[in-house]
């Protein structure tokens, strides 16, 4: 929904289903970079440890793009219904299309 959201936008996105972490498809992940010149990663934990970690230690061994980790950040969550605490963590559509036009705007 995101995506479609950018696209209307103006914004010309990519979106990867990286299924696992170990081992990390670091292939996929530069391929994108290159692509789009950009990265954000989106998931719905703490940001520490996981994917949004894991695709940052490929660039900057690799490749260096601006890139944003999206998640929740490392503080005690909220308990509540899914769909209210993916709008206070902005991990609903509206949050991410927000996220990725701070990202945009940051790098030109």
């Amino acid at each position: 929904e995101a995506a479609g959201r950018l696209e209307k936008n103006g914004i010309g996105v990519r979106v990867l289903d990286m299924h696992t972490i170990k081992p990390i498809d670091r292939g996929a992940i530069l391929e994108a970079a290159s692509e789009t010149g950009r990265i954000m990663t989106v998931e719905e934990h703490n940001i520490i440890g996981g994917l949004g970690s894991a695709v940052a230690e490929v660039l900057v061994d690799c490749k260096r793009v601006p890139f944003l980790r999206h998640g929740v950040k490392d503080e005690f969550v909220l308990i509540g219904p899914p769909a209210g605490l993916y709008a206070h963590y902005r991990l609903d559509a509206p949050g991410i299309v927000q996220e990725a036009h701070e990202l945009m705007e940051k790098v030109g």
